[in-house]
């Protein structure tokens, strides 16, 4: 089957990553909060950290595909899908793209190459680049030629929020932010005309949908067992729409929801910023977060379309033991003891590892703290280096789509 996930942890087989683009070098200083981000990554150590991240992949035994190559294809298969992508794109890039939306159309079908008509989507289009087929005399003295007038998409290579594989399907999501919802119309084509994908893919959620949902908020604990942020990014009413389409599904093995309600703020933007299963029992955890934990549990209720939700009383390590079917589950704490080194390792996303097989997991060099320890539990850890990727706030799992675990 096309899409199989049903753990974080099992054998990572086939997974897709996004490798930064000029994207990055369209971040300038007044947009960073608009484009979410920090700061700005210098693109070609960022490059080169990424491909060390595919490489440390590859060498495991992962499949690695780039969500450009495959969309690519896509745009390969026929002019009309090539044209329905652009008419779509520009649709969705706001309203200075609508003003200029036959320029722009005209500029995009002019790009010979499908990649990189796919990456100049993704780098967007400034107003130099078509200024000589628009008229638009005021607005053409006030503002610069510089000013984009389809914006970068920065956020990319963090490829784990556009779409979440649950099971045999996918969760393809509305973005919170504005600034990302374009994201997702790449997950859509891909999954809706790719041989690998189309016709083969049931959708558990819609990019058009009115919740936002993302997939750093969404972890599989096993093909029964799903786990949910309600955070900052993940709404609510999100999470019951999704569960709704899951339990409706016959083919659907999931039978739980665990909704996991984690502080609404940027630094704790998504559950798996605080929280990632490590092993069969054990998982890394920023503390932060445990003194006011809520957690639900969402099973199916007791009519069709209704949902027999309740809180569970009980701290996280004995529900996660009780629906993993264990003992007990080791937490282990993002920096340690150490307040201070633990804010700073989450920040820079200690606990935001990739698990490529059972105790194995690639990080960020830069969190040595969170590493030790985790070394000290017997994980095998590899690491990767981190200087640029991490200005985004996003680790290894953010970066990774997998599509297929065994």
């Amino acid at each position: 089957m096309p899409i199989c996930v049903k753990s974080e942890i099992g054998k990572l087989k086939k997974v897709m990553l996004h490798r930064p683009g000029k994207e990055l070098e369209h971040l300038v200083p007044g947009e960073l909060e608009r484009l979410l981000f920090d700061d700005i990554p210098y693109l070609k150590t960022a490059q080169g950290e990424h491909d060390i991240f595919a490489r440390i992949l590859k060498e495991n035994g992962s499949q690695v595909v780039y969500m450009e190559d495959m969309m690519a294809d896509v745009l390969r298969q026929s002019g009309d899908i090539r044209e329905n992508f652009i008419r779509q794109f520009i649709s969705e890039a706001g309203n200075t793209a609508q003003k200029f939306r036959n320029q722009l159309f005209g500029f995009l079908m002019d790009i010979p190459d499908e990649k990189e008509l796919v990456l100049k989507t993704m780098s967007g289009v400034s107003m130099y680049e078509i200024k000589s087929e628009t008229h638009s005399p005021l607005v053409d003295l006030v503002k610069s030629d510089s000013r984009f007038i389809m914006d970068p998409i920065p956020n990319l290579y963090f490829t784990r929020d556009p779409f979440a594989c649950i099971g045999t399907g996918v969760s393809l999501n509305c973005m919170y932010s504005r600034t990302r919802r374009r994201e997702t119309i790449y997950g859509q084509y891909i999954l809706e005309h790719h041989p690998d994908y189309r016709g083969q893919t049931p959708f558990y959620y819609k990019r058009e949908y009115p919740f936002s949902i993302e997939g750093g908020d969404i972890l599989n604990l096993g093909s029964k067992v799903l786990a949910v942020g309600i955070s900052q990014r993940t709404t609510p009413e999100a999470i019951e729409l999704l569960a709704q389409n899951l339990f409706e599904d016959s083919s659907c093995e999931v039978e739980t929801i665990l909704a996991l309600d984690i502080p609404s703020i940027r630094a704790f933007m998504h559950l798996d910023t605080v929280c990632t299963q490590v092993d069969y029992d054990k998982f890394t955890i920023h503390p932060g977060i445990l003194g006011n934990l809520r957690i639900y549990e969402i099973r199916r209720g007791d009519q069709k379309g209704r949902l027999a939700v309740r809180e569970l009383d009980r701290p996280l390590p004995a529900v996660l033991a009780d629906y993993l079917g264990t003992d007990k589950v080791t937490m282990i704490r993002c920096g340690g003891k150490d307040r201070v080194a633990s804010e700073r390792e989450q920040w820079n996303d200690g606990s935001n590892t990739l698990c490529i097989e059972p105790g194995k997991v690639v990080v960020y060099d830069r969190n040595y703290i969170t590493n030790e320890m985790l070394r000290d539990k017997g994980i095998e850890v590899l690491e990767m280096p981190s200087s640029e990727l991490s200005r985004g706030r996003g680790g290894p799992r953010c970066m990774s789509m997998p599509l297929e675990r065994g």
